[in-house]
């Protein structure tokens, strides 16, 4: 089982000409994934070549707009690999075209911008799930992943990850593969302040995959997300979950990388969502290094 993505997704890459798009379709169809061409309308009915997991040569088929690529391809996963100055319309057009999946990677993308494509997929009926941007992606073990994330360190399993940090993303895939419990779907959602994908979000569908049997949540300093999910998770949440929050020693007032992820009027602490976190019932962690014996513990 897993969410949001799987091996029978049809994935289409926006921007897979440029330096982004060429380097990590390659990756994605190593993993696996079935990609089934890209967007690039100065490019349209052209095509690229790659090798797909087998090693075998595929021409992949270049589109002139998202429309077009569903229409020919079937394709139901669109990821972004597209400037931050273009990322705008380049959601927007994902959107008219009714993809059903959109990852965004892009980072720095203006926060104005954001705020219009999230709206504007609200005026059209939100029937495009988004995932990002400022994230790594999404990757279901053994299967599939549209994004960034390594292929190589994930392994089929029985544990669901979402997180707001790509490397810290990483990190606990890597001790959960390691120590033989490995993952089903791994959902970065990124650190900026808006974004289209929450913790509830993830977590409401991790709750009916019968696969997965526990989950690790990966949060930051700033805002009040990680809260909410603490909420949610008490009244709605059966299975384990394994708690980080990033940024416990950061000061008030200094951004730790991502844009979201800043102390302002003293609100948005390490230990504010810590606490919120333990009192919803969340096996929380002090340091990354403890997740994975925290979830073998927690599966006990």
């Amino acid at each position: 089982m897993s969410i949001f993505l799987n091996k029978n997704s049809k994935v289409i890459v926006q921007g897979i000409t440029g330096g982004e798009g060429t380097k990590h379709t390659a990756l994605m169809l190593k993993a696996g994934t079935q990609i089934v061409g890209g967007v690039n309308a100065r490019k349209a009915g052209t095509t690229v070549a790659h090798k797909d997991k087998s090693g075998n040569d595929v021409e992949l088929p270049v589109f002139g707009s998202v429309t077009e690529a569903i229409k020919e391809t079937g394709a139901d996963v669109s990821i972004a690999f597209v400037p931050p100055a273009f990322s705008k319309d380049a959601i927007i057009e994902a959107i008219d075209a009714e993809i059903p999946l959109l990852v965004v990677i892009t980072e720095g993308i203006p926060v104005q911008d954001s705020a219009y494509a999230w709206a504007y997929n609200v005026d059209k009926g939100e029937k495009t799930r988004i995932i990002g941007p400022n994230c790594p992606g999404i990757i279901t073990a053994g299967q599939a992943k549209a994004g960034i994330i390594p292929g190589h360190i994930c392994k089929e399993g029985r544990i669901g990850i979402v997180s707001k940090s790509g490397t810290l993303t990483y990190e606990a895939i890597h001790q959960l593969t390691r120590n033989g419990l490995g993952q089903t779907t791994c959902i970065g959602i990124g650190g900026d302040p808006l974004i289209g994908t929450s913790f509830i979000d993830a977590l409401s569908l991790f709750a009916g995959d019968p696969a997965t049997e526990a989950v690790v949540m990966i949060g930051e300093i700033g805002g009040n997300a990680e809260q909410d999910a603490a909420a949610w998770i008490k009244t709605n949440f059966k299975k384990p979950v394994v708690g980080f929050i990033a940024g416990q020693t950061a000061p008030p007032g200094r951004r730790m990388g991502h844009a979201g992820a800043i102390i302002a009027g003293g609100k948005g602490t390490a230990s504010e969502k810590m606490e919120a976190l333990e009192q919803s019932g969340v096996r929380v962690v002090k340091s990354p290094a403890d997740i994975g014996a925290a979830v073998e513990d927690v599966l006990r």
